[in-house]
């Protein structure tokens, strides 16, 4: 959903900070260790003008979080390095980067909630914008990793990530570390029409996704579908009110490749794709489920849909990673055919009994049958 910026903010971020050159990976102080003069603090509140954090544009009611602050019977713990910064009721943090006009890229960045319930923060980069949502915690720690993705429109893009919360409390907002771009390449079909052959689906095995933050262990949510107008996982869309998570071969077990997705809301976390088909004409849907090694035991059902075929496919899960694949077979009725995944059940690890899991969908292909 498109959420408005007021003219002032427009006007505070023309003056962006820009890179002279960007390449995948965290912006400039992208993790906040370059930290206000100490002349620019008030305590844990940047007083120091726009400029006080090193490489960034602030606005509002910003604050500077060293790890371990206590902020009454509260412990602020910070992910990664040393510090983060705390955005208070409409308080925002801005960067410029140089892209290439038309490319499609993908922010992201780690968060954490902190007093308030309702928390959200909507992420921008001019005309895009985008609400993520921050009542549901995908982790025991408090800290989750979220992506959302634009397409450049200028050569130059002004990122803004900014809190319009309206707590009773104006400092309490969320924490933010650890903000990275990377560019995204839109996968093609692979289909070879002469031979009916070869992969319709694009981006079947996830490979192509947002940034993964190579020192942190809980993966990536990608947002639903209804709150982001550029997927971060080029070729799907999640039609569902929850996020999925974008899983990596270093931190987890996956199926195939480097990347995978899990569905860790039940049948809210469902992801989508709208293949060309030919109606009449007889197809495959294949794909792996298994599980994360993520300590996601119990019984798994991902449920796989193709047009108006549906089919349930049952896991059960020691936790320990592994997987098993699946075919359906279907006949399409239409010229677009909409395949879809979803998992049955909420589930929680084993290892703390308050993280959502669930079940890893990877190397999804849909292939036309040839006539003998």
């Amino acid at each position: 959903m498109a959420c408005l910026i007021s003219l002032s903010l427009l006007l505070l971020y023309s003056s962006f900070h820009v890179s002279s050159s960007f390449s995948d990976g965290l912006l400039a102080n992208g993790n906040f260790e370059q930290g206000p003069k100490p002349s620019d603090m008030n305590g844990t509140v940047v007083i120091g003008g726009s400029r006080a954090i090193p490489e960034w544009e602030i606005s509002g009611f910003v604050e500077y979080i060293e790890s371990g602050h206590r902020q009454g019977d509260m412990l602020l713990v910070v992910p990664e390095g040393a510090y983060a910064v705390r955005l208070g009721n409409e308080a925002s943090i801005g960067q410029s980067i140089k892209v290439v006009k038309g490319m499609y890229y993908s922010i992201s960045f780690v968060a954490a909630r902190t007093c308030a319930q309702e928390e959200q923060l909507n992420v921008s980069v001019s005309p895009h914008s985008g609400v993520l949502p921050m009542q549901t915690l995908y982790s025991s720690n408090g800290w989750d990793a979220y992506a959302w993705a634009f397409k450049a429109q200028y050569q130059e893009a002004q990122i803004l990530i900014h809190n319009p919360g309206v707590e009773e409390d104006p400092a309490c907002g969320p924490l933010i570390d650890s903000v990275a771009v990377k560019a995204l390449y839109p996968p093609r079909p692979t289909n070879n029409v002469k031979y009916s052959a070869g992969n319709i689906l694009k981006n079947g095995g996830f490979e192509e996704g947002p940034y993964v933050f190579p020192n942190t262990s809980w993966g990536v949510l990608i947002p639903p579908n209804i709150e982001d107008g550029h997927s971060p996982l080029p070729g799907w869309t999640v039609e569902s009110l929850k996020a999925v998570k974008y899983v990596d071969s270093d931190h987890f077990s996956v199926p195939q490749g480097r990347r995978a997705v899990e569905l860790v809301a039940g049948k809210e976390s469902a992801i989508a794709q709208v293949a060309r088909t030919v109606p009449g004409k007889t197809y495959v849907l294949s794909f792996a489920v298994g599980d994360a090694n993520n300590a996601c035991e119990g019984s798994l059902i991902v449920e796989a849909f193709a047009g108006k075929d549906t089919m349930k496919v049952p896991y059960e899960s020691k936790g320990k990673g592994g997987f098993k694949r699946a075919v359906l077979k279907f006949v399409a009725v239409s010229p677009r055919t909409r395949i879809m995944f979803l998992s049955t059940f909420y589930t929680m690890r084993s290892n703390d009994y308050s993280s959502l899991c669930g079940p890893v969908i990877d190397d999804v292909k849909l292939l036309s049958v040839r006539k003998l």
